[in-house]
């Protein structure tokens, strides 16, 4: 099946929306890197209805009127990477964890470095939240649109407060209990 995508400009820049089929496949950053996100050849559809229903609910998330989005996702990755991208899916809108925590909910704290690079190929940024993901120090660490664009993101979600200080922790009240790791995660293969 074959990609279809199309751009628009938001408060973080231009974003590349790709489908597939009924499904959004990728929102890629203005300078991405392409390598990061590989997918097959891509030709322009601007009628296309998930790409366009994406766009709207996007516009809604900037303009501060949604804090879900209710978009079908068709993650194209490894096992590991699809277990770390349906942990993003978890992460409360204005809430933050730590890589470390995230390989705790996948059951497994020495995977914080493969849940680091997996978060890093996140085909389908600010809608699978791997802007929520900051380092254990509170630190804001890399992000395929760039930090800027991270602080943006958690700025709008009211997850600021983090300047990239080391040793800043991240406020308490921004965070919330992780679910049990033994309860599974919101998308099974």
């Amino acid at each position: 099946m074959a990609y279809v995508y199309i751009t628009m400009n938001s408060p973080v820049g231009e974003l590349t929306l790709v489908g597939r089929g009924e499904r959004l496949a990728a929102i890629l950053w203005e300078n991405d890197k392409p390598t990061r996100v590989r997918l097959g050849e891509m030709s322009a559809d601007p009628a296309s209805p998930v790409l366009l229903e994406t766009e709207r609910q996007l516009n809604e998330y900037f303009a501060g009127k949604r804090k879900q989005f209710e978009v079908p996702l068709d993650f194209t990755g490894t096992d590991f990477q699809k277990r770390v991208w349906a942990a993003l899916l978890t992460i409360p809108f204005g809430e933050t964890r730590s890589y470390s925590e995230i390989a705790v909910q996948l059951g497994d704290i020495k995977a914080v470095r493969a849940v680091g690079a997996a978060n890093g190929k996140n085909p389908i940024s600010i809608i699978a939240p791997c802007h929520r993901v900051i380092g254990a120090s509170g630190e804001l660490t890399g992000f395929a649109g760039g930090l800027k664009a991270k602080e943006l993101l958690l700025t709008l979600e009211g997850a600021h407060a983090l300047h990239n200080k080391p040793g800043t922790a991240v406020p308490q009240k921004r965070r919330s209990k992780l679910p049990d790791p033994n309860q599974g995660l919101l998308f099974a293969e």
